[in-house]
């Protein structure tokens, strides 16, 4: 009896100290701080039911948390996941958006869930009944097209093909952002270094400076080098009777210039968007990309530097070389 008493004490010893860490550790798990609804989303009961079964947990003021997420170290993961997606979107603060702002989420919210982006991966393993379902997609695709005053598609078949269409035209004196990036045209002399496109039916060409491109053949771009500028213009798709699809109306043009210095607040990035035909400039203050820009940056593409839409060529092998020289 001595002898298994003597095997068993050290066991138990750890068992206690292991507890008593554990709990140690809950006093310093703070809840995450309670902010109020100033205004619901307006939508069918099926699209809130999804999106309060999906989304509202992590990007509202209304969690519905588990036991398991609210004690430490978990919760402190959880609650700062919280925080970022809350600066993202935040279903709590819907009715701070104009119409076109509401609608542009929501084809955000769909391209994520057809992507598999959202909801996390890491998220699902632990809220199973999170997984998103064929059904769900159709039923937001659904909602999503309806927002539009006129069905996308028909006003798509309904406008002029490019060759009846004025071309685009930028204005003699090129604006600059509030947080001083300027436009240049000369990034249309530059590379093409991607492409992508998303739901709303936009063509979205990705160009890059030299310093972008030697990043992005060296596969060094964790952190991209001051210099780097990347600029994402965007066109409505516009299909030819022959089926043929190409750039059509312009919508805008979306720049980020590495400054180390001068972007601390943004991970070192400049973000500038130029809307329209009169390149009118996003945002009232200097400080704009840090209410919007680089919150979704942050939470999607950090792991390419905060960079969207990085070519798929990459070798990952290379990659996660140069990152363990750094």
């Amino acid at each position: 009896m001595d002898t298994v008493k003597k095997k068993r004490n050290p066991i138990a010893i750890a068992f206690l100290v292991i507890l008593a860490i554990f709990g140690g550790l809950q006093l310093f798990s703070k809840p995450l701080e309670g902010k109020p609804v100033t205004g619901k989303i307006e939508a069918p009961k099926e699209v809130i039911s999804i999106l309060e079964n999906l989304c509202f947990s992590c990007h509202s003021n209304q969690q519905n948390l588990s036991w398991y997420d609210k004690l430490a170290p978990v919760s402190w993961t959880v609650n700062k996941d919280i925080r970022r997606a809350r600066e993202v979107l935040n279903f709590s603060e819907w009715e701070k958006l104009s119409p076109a702002e509401h609608q542009g989420n929501m084809y955000a919210i769909l391209n994520m869930m057809q992507s598999g982006k959202m909801p996390l991966h890491e998220y699902t393993l632990l809220h199973p009944s999170a997984k998103i379902t064929p059904k769900d997609i159709e039923i937001i695709k659904k909602y999503t097209l309806s927002l539009s005053s006129v069905n996308l598609a028909a006003q798509h078949k309904n406008e002029p093909h490019p060759a009846s269409s004025p071309p685009f035209a930028a204005p003699a004196k090129f604006p600059v952002s509030p947080n001083g990036v300027q436009y240049t045209p000369d990034f249309k002399n530059w590379k093409v270094i991607s492409m992508s496109t998303l739901f709303d039916k936009s063509i979205r060409v990705i160009y890059g400076n030299d310093i972008a491109v030697k990043a992005v053949e060296t596969e060094n771009f964790h952190p991209w080098p001051d210099g780097s500028i990347v600029v994402k213009s965007v066109w409505k798709q516009e299909e030819l009777p022959n089926g043929e699809i190409r750039p059509g109306k312009f919508i805008n043009a979306q720049f980020m210039v590495k400054d180390t210095h001068q972007y601390k607040d943004t991970e070192g990035w400049g973000f500038a968007k130029f809307s329209g035909d009169d390149l009118h400039p996003t945002g009232k203050t200097a400080s704009f990309a840090k209410e919007s820009c680089i919150a979704c940056h942050r939470q999607l593409a950090e792991k390419t530097g905060y960079l969207f839409d990085v070519p798929m060529k990459v070798n990952t092998q290379r990659l996660i070389q140069n990152l363990q020289k750094k």
